[in-house]
């Protein structure tokens, strides 16, 4: 764990104009007559201009080709065994301008394909006696093209109009409305990041001998606060220089009002605080659940005023994160996010769907390093930020006195992993006892040894994992340990104490 400084199916059905206007386009004759087959049939007479649709002649014969272009369907009267020659081709009227006339302005086709002009028809049209038949089936046939091939038609001409006319360039199309009139709702991210942004500073911390790092922190109240992590700020606390960086690129001096390394809280003044400052609203992380959308805001690798999105991918992940620079950690019951942190997010808000803190960035898992707090690795995935609700009681603390408070059980256990709980150690720093005297853990009858496994509700697997629950809380908060002796299980009662300062 490291900190960062962080067709139409079946057969295509051949159409004919109900009354045509101008003559229909002959079909090329085939140049000779098939093997065996009858001779060709007379030509009847064309039809006169008001006979009626159904006494089309050769109906079905003036689109012969247009059925198997489709999708490879075939028209009924095509499967007949006796074939016989086409027709001969009908003249054209006295007084045409040329013939193959042009295609009709709106084909009815009902593919809306290309129109096949002169092109063959099959080699085994309807026999004649079936020539009546046919001619009615197609009448009805070319009554349901006009209804429901409108569409096709319509396609094709358009595609047509398309590609004659001019070809000097593209043609575009442009929104009703330019970006800058579109407007972000407070719900979508973008809304909430236009909110916020103003509120988010980019921290620039120098230490006295010219070392520093960059980190973020956001704007607490109107009077100049600005909550970040102990660890962004600890360079620069006690001799160097510091200065936050609003997104309109303000910058400002600012000092430490106070931190606390264990929870890796820090609050810092704004020098000349300008007027008009918009605290960040605060929400409440112990309603969060998992699944929920976040929203991260910082300065990952220098970047200031980088937005990213995740969502809660857990809670209560027990977490020990370092500052890089001393052997103390920091222990904390975090929020997991997959919300992009890296470097330099360290200190920013963590924020919920509708814009309000949840958490502060603070740390990331990274898979290079080995060490907590010694790699500088990116994201992959997991961050963790610390509950706001821990974080406003620790600020409200440093604000009121400078000096952090922290709730005790009165015990030192040991910080090993994987020991099935949090084991009371034999002996306490420097030979001290390792429960001390008169101390909450003592007055509720526990002993060197006892192996804790849950803190009211939550099941504990380790000492950081308890310590973490524990500054969850407040000093004087009632609580119930489950603890192991001897094999047997038991439970105690007590109340929290605290203690001051970090030590």
């Amino acid at each position: 764990m490291s900190t960062e400084n962080e067709g139409n199916e079946g057969n295509a059905v051949p159409s004919a104009p109900s009354v045509p206007s101008v003559p229909p386009v002959p079909a090329a004759a085939p140049e000779g007559t098939p093997q065996g087959g009858p001779p060709a049939p007379e030509v009847p007479p064309a039809a006169p201009a008001d006979a009626p649709t159904s006494q089309v002649p050769g109906a079905t014969h003036h689109d012969g080709a247009g059925g198997a272009h489709h999708d490879g369907a075939t028209p009924a009267a095509a499967h007949e065994q006796h074939p016989y020659a086409p027709p001969s081709p009908q003249q054209p009227p006295a007084g045409s301008a040329g013939w193959p006339p042009p295609p009709p302005a709106v084909p009815s086709y009902a593919d809306g394909g290309s129109p096949a002009w002169g092109a063959p028809v099959p080699s085994d049209p309807e026999p004649p006696r079936k020539r009546r038949a046919s001619g009615l089936v197609a009448a009805v046939a070319v009554a349901a093209l006009v209804a429901g091939g409108v569409g096709g038609a319509l396609g094709y001409w358009a595609a047509d109009s398309n590609d004659s006319g001019s070809s000097s360039g593209s043609t575009t199309v442009a929104a009703s409305n330019s970006p800058k009139d579109f407007k972000r709702e407070a719900g979508t991210v973008a809304g909430v990041a236009a909110s916020a942004l103003p509120s988010v500073v980019t921290i620039d911390a120098q230490s006295g001998d010219g070392e520093g790092g960059t980190g973020t922190g956001f704007v607490y109240d109107k009077e100049g606060h600005i909550l970040t992590n102990n660890h962004v700020v600890a360079s620069a606390a006690d001799s160097g220089q510091l200065t936050a960086t609003f997104s309109n690129g303000k910058k400002y001096d600012a000092e430490v009002v106070g931190r606390a390394q264990g929870y890796d809280v820090a609050v810092l003044k704004l020098k000349n605080a300008p007027d008009g400052l918009t605290p960040l609203a605060l929400g409440d992380s112990d309603k969060v659940a998992v699944g929920d959308s976040t929203i991260a805001i910082g300065a990952p690798f220098g970047l200031s005023n980088t937005v990213t999105t995740g969502i809660i991918s857990a809670k209560a992940r027990p977490v020990a994160s370092g500052d890089g620079s001393s052997n103390k950690n920091s222990y904390m019951s975090a929020l997991q996010t997959d919300a992009s942190i890296n470097p330099g997010n360290s200190g920013g808000p963590l924020l919920d769907a509708g814009g309000a803190v949840i958490g502060i960035n603070s740390a990331i898992q990274s898979t290079s390093g080995g060490g907590v707090g010694q790699s500088q690795a990116g994201s992959i995935g997991l961050g963790f930020a610390i509950p706001v609700n821990q974080a406003k009681n620790v600020a409200e603390q440093l604000i009121r006195t400078g000096q952090p408070v922290y709730p005790v059980i009165g015990a030192t256990v040991t910080m090993e992993e994987k020991t099935g709980g949090a084991v009371i150690s034999e002996e306490g720093a420097g030979g001290t006892p390792a429960v001390t005297p008169d101390g909450p853990a003592a007055d509720a009858g526990l002993k060197a040894g006892d192996v804790i496994t849950k803190f009211n509700d939550t099941v504990v697997e380790s000492g950081p994992t308890l310590i973490g629950e524990i500054w969850t809380h407040k000093p004087g908060d009632k609580v119930t340990l489950t603890y192991k002796r001897d094999g047997k299980t038991a439970t105690a009662e007590l109340t929290l104490g605290e203690r001051k300062g970090d030590s």
